[in-house]
């Protein structure tokens, strides 16, 4: 057993064939089929089930695969330590779509000042699946929301509080939220993650239950049908800061009480600790400039 087996069994597993499998590691589509054969051979158990198409890992082949990639992991993170590669290279960051548009970029730019021969992959998602990236070593970290679970292997860093905003058209008429929320169509942030619960959740306690004039899972588009007069809604601080103020209204939501809390969640133990701790650091500096403690 070798890592250019294991490497080759995680691609098969994460494109899903032995020919994605091939494209990843550099090899035949036959190259790649014989490693698995000779992996195979050496463990004794068949790993894949060749009868379906595109063959499909056994239960045995599911243990060794997160074996696989465990030990793909250090061996990869041992050598960027190695070479130094934890202060150059490509950072691969996650990141939930509000802090993508504005805090992300922000951020980087000022890390690239202490890191210049650093370069960003960022992939965009919601907090578990990103968190689920982290974990299996698809992502060097990622800003995720509070209230979602935490894998054992993992630390969640808070790096900023934001409040929520209840934004109406700069028209709009009303002494307070319930005032605005009764007397508007309501645009509804329809996606599950932990921040369209926290909305619902308060707009329940509030005694709100009206039906939606729309129905959106972006909080760019929901801000967007916002300015043009088609209701009100309730969206984080992060998603209005590049918004210029006089077309929207902008509200505290419930007193300024509610708020939503953003962190950095990364392995235990990383060689790109240097890099991720800057990052840390530079995030928590952006947000603080911008009034988010």
């Amino acid at each position: 057993m070798d890592i250019r087996q294991l490497e080759t069994l995680v691609a098969v597993a994460e494109t899903g064939s032995f020919a994605g499998a091939a494209r990843i590691v550099n090899l035949t589509a036959s190259a790649v089929s014989q490693q698995i054969q000779a992996l195979e051979g050496e463990l004794g158990v068949p790993l894949f089930d060749r009868r379906t198409r595109p063959p499909q890992l056994t239960a045995r082949g599911e243990e060794m695969l997160r074996g696989a990639r465990n030990i793909v992991q250090i061996m990869t993170e041992t050598r960027r330590t190695i070479t130094g590669g934890r202060t150059s290279g490509v950072l691969k960051l996650g990141a939930i779509r509000t802090v993508s548009l504005w805090l992300a970029p922000r951020a980087f730019r000022a890390m690239r000042e202490q890191f210049p021969k650093l370069s960003l992959d960022l992939r965009v998602g919601v907090s578990e699946a990103l968190m689920a990236d982290v974990s299996a070593g698809r992502l060097d970290a990622a800003l995720v929301a509070e209230h979602v679970g935490v894998p054992p292997d993992l630390i969640w860093t808070p790096v900023l509080t934001e409040p929520l905003m209840l934004i109406a058209p700069p028209d709009a008429e009303g002494a307070d939220e319930r005032a605005l929320i009764g007397a508007y169509p309501f645009i509804h942030y329809a996606t599950d993650v932990p921040l369209a619960r926290q909305i619902d959740t308060e707009l329940s306690r509030l005694g709100v239950r009206r039906e939606p004039v729309a129905v959106i899972n972006t909080m760019p588009t929901i801000v967007s049908f916002v300015q043009v007069g088609l209701g009100i809604a309730v969206v984080p601080k992060l998603a209005i800061l590049n918004v210029p103020e006089e077309s929207l209204q902008i509200r505290p939501f419930g007193q300024g009480a509610i708020t939503r809390r953003i962190g950095l969640v990364r392995r235990e133990v990383s060689a790109r600790s240097v890099v991720l701790g800057a990052m840390q650091d530079t995030l928590v500096a952006t947000a603080e400039a911008h009034g988010l403690s």
